[in-house]
C-alpha cells in the first residue's frame, strides 16, 4: 500500500500490487521519483517505479534471495540495492543510469 502527503493531508491508500514475500525497500532517485523493491515468492527481486507522472508495472530483477531488500540512492539515476541471498550472502545490484548492472556476491569480512 502506498500513501502521499500533499496540502498537509495524507491520500487514501493506493494498493500497487504484488504478492510480496518481504518488507517492501524504497528509495527516491530523482526529484519526484522514486522505486519500490521487494522480494516476491519466487526468491526473485522484484521493482515498480514511480516517473513523477505514473506507476510503471513490477518487472524482475532476478536473484536467488532470501531476505528483505535494501535501498539506496546516491544521485540521479543511481540507485543500489542489497539482499540476503539463499546462500546466506549479501548480493548487490545497481543502476548505472542506463541499465542494471548484474548482481554481484559481496565478499564476507
Amino acid at each position: 500500500m502506498h500513501r502521499w502527503w500533499k496540502a498537509g493531508a495524507w491520500s487514501a491508500d493506493e494498493s500497487l500490487g504484488g504478492n510480496l514475500a518481504s518488507a517492501p525497500a524504497v528509495t527516491a532517485w530523482a526529484e519526484n521519483e522514486m522505486e519500490v523493491f521487494a522480494v516476491l515468492p519466487d526468491g526473485q527481486l522484484w521493482d515498480r517505479y514511480w516517473d513523477g507522472a505514473a506507476w510503471h508495472p513490477w518487472e524482475t530483477l532476478g536473484g536467488e534471495l532470501a531476505g528483505q531488500p535494501a535501498a539506496s540512492s546516491w544521485g540521479a539515476d543511481r540507485l543500489d540495492v542489497f539482499a540476503t541471498g539463499r546462500d546466506g550472502a549479501l548480493w548487490h545490484r545497481w543502476w548505472n543510469g542506463s541499465e542494471w548492472v548484474p548482481w554481484e556476491r559481496k565478499p564476507a569480512g
